[in-house]
């Protein structure tokens, strides 16, 4: 069996990080299918983001703060911005091959610029509406996790 086949077999760890109650729940349902079996985590502003990624303070055990296998990231968070997180996992060598989609309001030229400059794999902004809103997630689902082949974790 290849390491593509056993990770399918395993729920693909996905980290949330999204400072909104709103859209937390919004993506948890669009996560909700059949399609592949979601481990999802959520942390909601940008230091408990690095710390989970870090595996530092209350995510210093592996088992209940498992290395994702995507990152969906916004870029407005309180205590330090998505733009200084997705800077310091690209630039750590445990952490900068895991896919990060940025996901955010956003749709100024600055911010998708930025964005890739800092290394993210994709640049996604949220719709407005409720169901293009489930919908876009469910694609980000499909294709990152039905469709890439991810890096092996860890």
């Amino acid at each position: 069996m290849t390491t593509q086949t056993q990770t399918r077999l395993k729920p693909a760890v996905v980290l949330l990080v999204e400072d909104d109650p709103d859209d937390q729940q919004l993506t948890r349902r669009a996560l909700d299918n059949d399609l592949v079996k979601i481990d999802l985590r959520v942390v909601e502003d940008g230091e408990s983001a690095l710390d989970y990624l870090f595996q530092r303070a209350d995510f210093s055990d592996a088992e209940s703060a498992p290395m994702p296998d995507l990152i969906f990231l916004d870029l407005n968070l309180p205590k330090i911005s998505g733009r200084e997180i997705l800077n310091q996992v690209k630039r750590d060598d445990r952490l900068r091959n895991i896919p990060v989609v940025v996901l955010t309001t956003s749709d100024q030229d600055t911010d998708i610029l930025q964005s890739y400059d800092l290394g993210c794999n994709s640049f996604v902004t949220k719709p407005v509406d409720l169901d293009k809103f489930i919908g876009a997630i469910r694609e980000l689902q499909t294709y990152w996790l039905t469709l890439v082949t991810l890096p092996p974790n860890g």
